[in-house]
């Protein structure tokens, strides 16, 4: 019983950080990414803070960047200040070439690899999944 008592709990980031529930599978469809905090906010937890008027963060409250350029200094500003979030996240960003980056495996590697030194274990599955790709 204990064997399958195990691995029925979700990650912590699997949870939006205002309601607390659960973000319904795929996660992508049902929440959205604030550069500004890093957190996956779900898309309930948006629409109320739309519908009392808030359009910036609905978790932190910065104002929305109006531009790629915009989010990517609220990222930029993310990873000079070592979170390890931010920084797999433009790493991701130079692995795919997103966000107006051009693709740059190596140093998509060595922000992996800064942030899984940090403790990321999303940057770990990043790092391995480079090396397994062959990037």
């Amino acid at each position: 019983e204990q064997l399958y008592g195990q691995g029925l709990d979700r990650p912590e980031g699997d949870f939006c950080p205002i309601c607390t529930l659960p973000i319904p599978l795929p996660m992508d469809e049902h929440s959205a990414f604030m550069a500004c905090c890093m957190k996956l906010i779900c898309h309930g937890c948006g629409l109320a803070a739309q519908d009392r008027g808030m359009n910036d963060c609905a978790f932190c409250r910065t104002p929305m960047a109006g531009n790629v350029a915009g989010r990517l200094a609220m990222i930029q500003t993310r990873v000079l200040k070592k979170d390890p979030t931010a920084i797999n996240f433009l790493g991701r960003k130079y692995y795919h070439g997103g966000l107006g980056l051009q693709k740059d495996m190596r140093k998509a590697v060595v922000l992996f690899t800064e942030a899984a030194e940090l403790g990321s274990t999303e940057a770990l599955f990043s790092l391995g999944n480079a090396y397994h790709e062959g990037d």
